[in-house]
């Protein structure tokens, strides 16, 4: 120790300072553990707070290691100075989007219109939300890829939302003037029951120079298979008009080929009749593989939820239990004690990632 006050002779003014910075970043990597390296299933939504914690932690070390190093008083004071303006002009270059988006993020929050696993429209954007965060969101689109928007495009842009009660499915087709148009509303109406849908309408939307164009429509309570949806409604459309003769293109129709008079571009009778006595193998809905991660994220939302919803019912019933009459508490203990049950299964698999 002599040797190295001999080399250092200024070495114990800095031992507090270098001590404090030790002891700093020793907790600091012991607060990333807790907060961070226990959990890594935590969604970006969660881990948000924590690494805003360690932040300020590692701020704090800074400025206090500050303090204690030996300097004087008027060149501590400009140190000083120099780290609030770097800081200061840190956030200034990067408040533009950073509090932007944070601002947006915030104002999502509380308006709430959406949550993880609907369905949502935004600019040419679809798909299933599969994190919140304070400065984006996530969503997973058909194609099963994940894309962030920053919370700012989604607050200065037009947001559709999917219901969470069921949304209508609809098509769009032209047909010429020459068929019917009861005739048509009966077979389209029949195209969407088949196809599952409740309820369903059909509406003019244009009369054309050449064709009508018809938009069929009908109610989707699951919207979970939204996407299976729209693909029945128009497999059933193809089959329903095809197997009655109509033929789906406009009068304006061209082909390159020279076709005699009077054909008709449809599948052959005996095609078709052969597919009505077939039946039709049971297809499992592309949903589940396509927004694997959205489900599971409206999974945990739920399940969070719930968790939420457990504790108020059992300080409800706790609460209960103090005013009610003795005959009433051994109802009110085993209702207690299932919610416990269920409180304590939540928490397992939350904590478990399951």
């Amino acid at each position: 120790m002599g040797a190295w006050l001999e080399l250092f002779p200024d070495l114990p003014t800095y031992l507090p300072a270098l001590a404090v910075a030790v002891i700093f970043a020793l907790l600091l990597r012991g607060a990333n553990w807790l907060l961070l390296g226990r959990h890594p299933e935590l969604n970006a939504e969660l881990r948000l707070p924590r690494q805003f914690t360690l932040l300020l932690f590692g701020l704090v070390g800074v400025l206090v290691v500050l303090l204690l190093f030996p300097m004087s008083d008027v060149m501590r004071g400009q140190v000083l100075s120099l780290f609030g303006l770097v800081l200061t002009g840190v956030i200034a270059l990067s408040s533009t989007t950073f509090v932007a988006n944070a601002m947006a993020g915030l104002m999502l929050r509380s308006v709430g219109n959406f949550r993880s696993g609907d369905f949502v429209r935004v600019g040419e954007q679809f798909g299933r939300v599969t994190q919140r965060g304070l400065f984006h969101t996530e969503i997973q689109t058909e194609e099963r890829e994940l894309t962030t928007l920053p919370n700012l495009y989604l607050v200065n842009n037009p947001l559709t939302v999917v219901r969470t009660s069921g949304t209508i499915v609809s098509a769009t087709l032209s047909l010429g003037y020459d068929i019917p148009r009861k005739h048509i509303e009966d077979l389209l109406k029949r195209a969407a029951e088949e196809a599952g849908l409740e309820d369903p309408f059909v509406q003019v939307r244009n009369l054309g120079d050449f064709s009508v164009s018809y938009r069929v429509a009908g109610f989707l309570a699951e919207i979970k298979q939204l996407l299976t949806a729209r693909s029945n409604l128009q497999k059933s459309i193809l089959d329903v008009l095809h197997g009655e003769g109509v033929e789906i293109v406009s009068p304006s129709f061209m082909n390159q080929r020279p076709l005699p008079d009077g054909y008709r571009v449809i599948p052959k009778t005996g095609f078709v009749e052969r597919r009505k006595k077939r039946k039709e193998p049971v297809e499992e809905a592309p949903e589940t593989l396509i927004f694997d991660k959205a489900e599971e994220a409206e999974k945990l939302e739920w399940e969070r939820k719930e968790l939420a919803d457990l504790k108020q019912h059992l300080e409800a019933l706790e609460a209960l239990k103090d005013e009610a009459a003795e005959a009433e508490h051994a109802r009110i203990e085993a209702e207690i004690g299932t919610t416990r049950h269920r409180l304590e299964v939540l928490s397992s698999q939350q904590k478990n990632g399951v």
